[in-house]
């Protein structure tokens, strides 16, 4: 324990190695900042956080220190509130703001920018400065970020977080004498897959979210709430902000288990799908297998689905992946267990269920997102996290400093010292050793790199496996001697390490692939038990669907092809993104009814029988469960827009069932039928408290509808949730994990999240959302097997799946932002093979795999293997098909 004292004020503290800065605010004290970040560390820049420090008790005279800069001691004794101290203060916030503009009124920042807080907390308020201001030129930084470079009081934040944090090349520092410019080299869009942090880094309005730009939408004016993002597999809390029926925007909510402080920019700008030109709004109804679909009334229409299902019909259910955990279970009791179906084909079905069983059999620690930031030797097989889990790439650029910064410790470096660290480990890395069947964005930080196919990545992990263990089943094809030297260092840097990591995951395809990174992990873990696993999968709820029982979509195909199944209920999926285009087809051909619950009018919608709008995650409750096992719940923000309901209320209706019965009733009922659910329960929210999901300085209530009526109507009632549609309620909502928004006195930015951690950095003090429904506990020694490392049929050219952060994930392609960031279809090829066929870059590329012809341009990939092709996954105009697999190839034309 280490006591210091504050202004005369003795406080307890436990552990080392923090600085002045951060303990001041973990204890509740108000000390300006702007340079300093948590996830950043300190550099001593902007000089805001000046406090005074006393040599003892009898010290009257004191000396000016950074707190950032300053270690913590005990017996320390400083003050904050020091009369000279607060001068320089105000002396350093006075040239700060010298150049900045008078435009808070127009800024998109006002009314939660940290510059106006640590001005108004260090007692500034009038300028001196009465002469010419320095102006500069704003960049076009592409469709996320908005650049206002006159506002910037070069804190330095933006390109330490973009170039030393997220691994960015792009934007930078630009001085010349007294001018310092922060952006591109010239105007382009920035690159880094984490750019939209900048608009929450930046404590100014010189970076701000395009996309809620083009909404004239004051921060005040949004009504929020707690929610998770359903992009991928990860679950990063977020909080959604709604106006006028309209989701505007998505902010960074914190969870020190997960994304912390950041998200990545489909998570951050893929929202827009809500507001899709596509949305389904109304129920529509074909009369007949030749009719159109048209808009019905909506209780016609549930009579004429209660009429087919209760006529003798023999009916299926298609669950989703991409659906919160109750609207999946709502459907599997309308049609029955044994007839509930999950909605991805069999290969992916084996792939998630094997996965599942990985984490909960095997021995292994299973990592949170923020502990693999930890981790100090990485092996990632067969995966491209920056594509895949994006937020994982963001981990791993912090990993990889774990073995220098551990090296630089020991010269007396505190974690903290940010710029003392970086200048000592220079371009050092820790080892990451990537196994993929191209290069990925990771490569450039990686100490080796392989690319290979599903089979000679399992084979090659086997071979790690083996190297590290003897008792690990080694492969059953002879490596070349190259392959095995590099499987025996990758073996020797991970049985080094204190925290090793092992990642893999079931978007790549590969059956075995999971099995051999579960035996590696497996070896590692006999001789440490610091090991660890973390497994990717395709989206926001596979792992939730795969916990619970049902069959493949490829099983439900071939019962409505042999006449099992006639009628089919297909929730939120769309068949044409699992399945290949003719098996898909034949599904509505031979199905006398399809009916469909869906926000989007996908190819699936447009084939159905009865399509019915459903909300989407802005418009529901729910709970989803991410990769870790970790369940979490996300609420509605708004009420759907008329006519549409939410998946299970719809598949409640279908039933005749009361649309009223409350989520928590069905999550009573999920976790009896279902025990290995059992917990999510604990996720339910006090009900002794009313959350406000609008701030105490919403405005414009009434004169939304003043064209209506003056008065202001009752707000809608939410049954699911203690969060009201008001802005009367419990604030600061400081004992309540479920946070809305954030905010405390003084604090009206981001930063205001320091209000409601028990440390800086650490968790939330009312605890955070999620509850891990997974725990390890299989034999130590037990091995999984591998009989065959290669199922697929070799004849042809091995096409590999290709993934985009922006394109291949299903919802966010429709965000209008980030469609035009969507690369154009394509085929990969190396240059030897595009050679051998007499093709070239933008070449067309004729591709016959299983049933589907295609004609695609091609690009040229010379980190392909001989005998690959890379098929972007997902890409609007890329029909799905079963890969891995084996293709032919030829020139167009011929």
């Amino acid at each position: 324990m280490t006591a210091i004292y504050i202004d005369g004020r003795k406080h307890t503290i436990s552990g080392g190695g923090k600085n002045l800065l951060e303990v001041c605010l973990s204890l509740g004290y108000d000390v300006p900042y702007f340079c300093w970040h948590p996830a950043l560390g300190s550099v001593g820049a902007c000089r805001q956080c000046a406090v005074k420090k006393f040599k003892d008790e009898d010290d009257r005279q004191g000396r000016i220190v950074m707190s950032c800069m300053e270690p913590v001691a005990d017996g320390l004794r400083i003050s904050i509130n020091d009369p000279e101290v607060h001068e320089f203060r105000a002396n350093i916030i006075s040239w700060l703001m010298i150049n900045h503009p008078h435009d808070c009124p127009v800024c998109d920042e006002g009314g939660e920018c940290h510059l106006q807080d640590m001005t108004v907390m260090t007692g500034h308020n009038y300028r001196s400065y009465r002469f010419r201001k320095q102006t500069f030129r704003n960049q076009n930084l592409g469709p996320f970020i908005n650049h206002e470079m006159n506002r910037c009081i070069q804190c330095f934040r933006c390109v330490r977080y973009y170039r030393d944090y997220a691994g960015g090349k792009d934007l930078n520092s630009f001085a010349s004498r007294d001018r310092t410019y922060f952006g591109r080299e010239k105007d382009g869009v920035l690159e880094s897959e984490f750019s939209g942090n900048l608009v929450e880094i930046c404590p100014t309005g010189v970076f701000t979210d395009k996309t809620l730009k083009q909404h004239y939408t004051r921060k005040w004016d949004l009504q929020n709430a707690p929610s998770i993002c359903t992009h991928c597999s990860l679950g990063c809390n977020i909080i959604a902000g709604e106006r006028s029926g309209s989701l505007r925007r998505v902010v960074n909510r914190f969870n020190s288990h997960i994304n912390g402080y950041f998200l990545c920019d489909r998570g951050r700008f893929g929202y827009d799908f809500v507001n899709s030109p596509k949305r389904l709004l109304q129920p529509l109804y074909r009369s007949s297998k030749n009719s159109e679909q048209d808009s019905d009334d909506t209780e016609q229409i549930l009579v004429k689905i209660r009429e087919a299902l209760g006529s003798g019909h023999k009916v299926i259910g298609i669950g989703s992946t991409r659906a919160s955990l109750e609207a999946n279970y709502t459907l599997r009791c309308l049609v029955g267990p044994e007839r509930f179906f999950h909605g991805v084909n069999s290969r992916q079905h084996e792939l998630d269920r094997k996965a599942i069983s990985i984490l909960s059999g095997g021995p292994n620690r299973i990592l949170s997102l923020s502990e693999c930031a930890r981790a100090d030797a990485v092996l990632i097989l067969g995966e491209d996290p920056t594509n895949t889990a994006p937020m994982l790439d963001l981990a791993l650029r912090q990993a990889v400093r774990q073995q220098p910064i551990n090296k630089a410790r020991q010269n007396n470096l505190p974690s903290w010292n940010d710029a003392a660290l970086r200048e000592s480990i220079q371009d050092q890395n820790g080892p990451l050793y990537i196994v993929s069947p191209k290069s990925t964005k990771l490569d450039g930080i990686a100490k080796e790199t392989f690319h290979a196919g599903a089979a000679d990545t399992t084979r090659f992990g086997m071979a790690v496996a083996h190297a590290i263990s003897s008792d690990a089943p080694a492969p059953e094809k002879e490596l070349s001697k190259e392959i095995l030297d590099l499987a025996r260092r990758v073996a020797n840097d991970l049985v080094e390490a204190a925290n090793p990591l092992i990642i893999s995951g079931t978007t790549f395809g590969g059956s075995e692939v999971p099995d051999a990174a579960a035996n590696i992990a497996r070896a590692l873990y006999q001789k440490n038990e610091g090991a660890a696993l973390f497994l990717i999968f395709p989206e926001s709820n596979s792992a939730g669907l795969a916990m619970m029982d049902g069959g493949s979509l490829d099983e439900a195909a071939v019962m409505i092809k042999n006449g099992s199944a006639d009628t089919v209920v297909i929730l939120e999926t769309d068949l044409y993104r699992h399945l290949e285009p003719s098996v898909a087809d034949r599904i509505f051909e031979k199905a006398s009814m399809t009916i469909v619950i869906d926000h989007i009018k996908t190819p699936t919608v447009l084939k159905a029988d009865v399509a019915l709008p459903s909300g989407t995650f802005a418009e529901s409750d729910g709970t989803l469960i991410n990769n870790e096992g970790r369940a979490q719940r996300f609420f509605k923000v708004h009420l759907p827009p008329a006519g549409v309901r939410e998946s299970r209320n719809w598949l409640r209706s279908i039933t005749g069932a009361s649309e009223t019965e409350t989520l928590d009733t069905i999550i009573k009922q999920l976790m009896k039928d279902m025990p290995q659910f059992d917990g999510i329960g604990k996720l339910d929210p006090p009900e002794d408290q009313k959350i406000p999901r609008q701030s105490h300085r919403y405005s414009g209530r009434t004169a939304l509808k003043a064209n209506i009526r003056i008065s202001e109507s009752k707000p809608p009632e939410d049954p699911d949730s203690p969060l009201v549609f008001s802005m009367e309620g419990v604030q600061p909502y400081k004992e309540f994990s479920y946070l809305p928004l954030v905010w405390a006195p003084g604090w009206n930015s981001a930063q205001a999240i320091n209000k409601f951690q028990s440390e800086i950095g650490g968790p939330l003090r009312s605890g955070e959302e999620g509850i891990r429904l997974i725990s390890p506990g299989g034999s130590v020694t037990g091995y999984r097997k591998i009989e065959k490392t290669d199922k697929v049929k070799n004849s042809g050219y091995y096409v590999a799946p290709i993934y985009h952060i922006f394109g291949s994930e299903e919802l966010s392609s429709h965000a209008a932002a980030l469609a035009t960031r969507i690369p154009e279809p394509y085929l990969a090829i190396n240059p030897c093979d595009a050679e051998k066929l007499g093709i070239r870059e933008g070449s067309k590329i004729e591709i016959k795999c299983g049933d589907t012809n295609l004609e695609l341009p091609v690009k040229i990939n010379d980190s392909l293997p001989d005998g690959s092709v890379g098929y972007p996954v997902g890409l609007p105009g890329m029909p799905h098909l079963d890969l891995p697999g084996y293709a032919e190839l030829r020139k167009a034309g011929d």
